[in-house]
């Protein structure tokens, strides 16, 4: 199972928020490129960005900071957050990211969505961020009342690289990820599915793994050690140098 160390960036700085609640924030850095450092030196293989004011503002805003980041590692980099057109996906495909997550537009405009699946082949995630069971849009300032595994079902059969399934209600809180939640996403789909929200010990990892998910992003708990990434490599099977 491949680990994904996560970096979301608010402000130029590196942050998590609690439940995708941008007045529970806490900043663990100001440099998220040395943070990207970081993590590449402990062994991680690749990286999840996030750029949470493109989220909110619906279009990316951190881009120098995303920047940064690509041209400081040599590991594939994965970023979400406002990318909601098609000029935005080829601008930031050509920064050097590897492939980039899109959750609204997937739900608001699903035939532009397929059309963007189709033009840029295994370069584009489906992002669903759900608040039980329903999916969340908009930063996860919104909940629709469309069901998560419907959504995924719908793009099941497109060139996609992945589906992320973040559980709004683990998210940044440090309590275990939802095992029933997403051993249902990936029973949904033939897709690969990388599960985020959480994470926060190495039996986390585990579990996750004996799904089996194809992936998990980690984040507090890797901020605040109650986590190490050589401990989360090990305990997926993915060893780091």
């Amino acid at each position: 199972m491949q680990i994904w160390p996560a970096i979301d960036i608010r402000g130029g700085k590196c942050v998590r928020l609690q439940q995708g609640d941008y007045r529970r924030e806490t900043v663990f850095g100001e440099d998220p490129a040395a943070m990207a450092r970081h993590w590449t030196n402990l062994g991680a293989k690749r990286l999840h960005v996030v750029d949470l004011d493109g989220a909110r503002e619906g279009h990316p805003v951190n881009l120098a900071s995303v920047r940064a980041i690509v041209e400081a590692v040599d590991v594939p980099c994965e970023l979400g957050g406002g990318i909601r057109s098609e000029e935005t996906i080829s601008q930031l495909l050509a920064a050097g990211l590897q492939r980039l997550v899109i959750g609204t537009l997937a739900i608001r405009q699903p035939d532009w969505f397929l059309q963007m699946c189709h033009e840029f082949p295994g370069r584009l995630v489906l992002g669903i961020d759900a608040r039980d069971g329903r999916v969340a849009t908009g930063g996860w300032l919104e909940t629709s009342d469309v069901a998560a595994t419907a959504l995924a079902r719908q793009f099941a059969d497109q060139p996609l690289a992945a589906v992320v399934y973040t559980d709004i209600a683990t998210d940044g809180m440090l309590s275990g990820p939802n095992i029933a939640a997403m051993a249902e996403m990936r029973a949904a789909v033939d897709l690969p599915v990388i599960a985020s929200g959480g994470v926060t010990t190495k039996q986390d990892v585990a579990r996750l793994a004996a799904v089996p998910m194809a992936g998990c992003i980690i984040g507090r708990a890797l901020y605040e050690g109650a986590l190490s990434l050589p401990e989360a490599l090990a305990a997926a099977g993915e060893h780091g140098s």
